[in-house]
């Protein structure tokens, strides 16, 4: 079934960079026509490539044009939000709102836009390949389950999605999937660096990472067996792989690798403390 034979209503972007485009790529590829989505989108190159990709209306202020919109997505940095929200509030009193600005909650966004209809989600990079995984948060009480339906139809277009009953818990999900990429890239690297230390090409070593990664990703996703047991059936005691993660034991990989990620939540904690101030 298509977007557009769901009945998707228009849909407003704030904000038109990788996370905005992913999404209107996703719509569009599932019927969604151009002109039923509008961006608002201040750099005029951003602007000018939208809209040769996708046909679809972008302007670089918020104008009454918005208030056709059923949904509008917040695709804007943290900084930036509060004064959007402030410049686009008049226009959209009666959309949901959909944002997926890290570390912004919800009550600053209900105070700016003057609305309680507010879905948050965290979604990750790949989402520009249809393979992302999002979070998503309702504001409690103030989003009913059609609101909730129609946020699953736009999202799934980017891939798998996971609703959290705690808006706090978009601090973890941010720590573990939205930043996630970034640690799958950054060990890839290192994998790939080391294939070269040992005599491999570099299109050799980076062939047999990314193979790797992804294929023992997708094990592990249809795989019912927990993630110990899948690792220990690799690791042959005395064998190559014991001794690899023996190494990885002794210098406190999985601790220091933990408490990374405690960082990344403590990071989107701060941000929501920082641009989410009341005002």
């Amino acid at each position: 079934m298509t977007a557009s034979t769901l009945f998707l209503p228009p849909i407003a972007f704030i904000g038109g960079g990788n996370m905005a485009s992913a999404i209107i790529g996703g719509l569009i590829r599932q019927g969604l026509p151009a002109s039923q989505i509008e961006v608002v989108e201040p750099f005029e190159a951003t602007r000018a490539a939208l809209q040769q990709q996708f046909g679809i209306t972008a302007q670089p202020a918020a104008t009454a044009a918005l208030a056709r919109a059923g949904l509008l997505v917040w695709a804007v940095k943290p900084q930036t939000f509060k004064e959007a929200a402030l410049q686009v509030a008049p226009h959209t009193a009666r959309a949901l709102h959909l944002s997926v600005a890290a570390g912004i909650r919800t009550d600053s966004i209900a105070r700016w836009l003057g609305s309680e209809r507010i879905v948050r989600a965290m979604p990750n990079t790949p989402a520009l390949i249809g393979q992302g995984m999002t979070g998503l948060y309702a504001r409690a009480g103030r989003v009913g389950a059609p609101e909730r339906a129609l946020v699953e139809q736009v999202v799934a277009t980017t891939g798998a999605y996971l609703w959290v009953e705690q808006e706090s818990l978009l601090d973890a999900v941010t720590a573990l999937s939205g930043s996630g990429p970034a640690y799958v890239f950054y060990f890839l690297e290192a994998m790939t660096n080391a294939g070269v230390d040992m005599g491999l090409t570099q299109a050799q070593a980076h062939q047999l990472a990314v193979g790797t990664f992804a294929g023992a990703a997708e094990l592990a996703r249809r795989s019912e067996e927990p993630l110990s047991v899948l690792r220990e059936r690799v690791t042959s005691k005395g064998g190559t792989t014991h001794a690899a993660i023996q190494s990885m034991e002794t210098d406190e990989v999985a601790q220091r690798f933990m408490r990374a990620l405690d960082a990344a939540e403590n990071r989107a904690r701060e941000l929501g403390d920082e641009f989410g101030s009341a005002g």
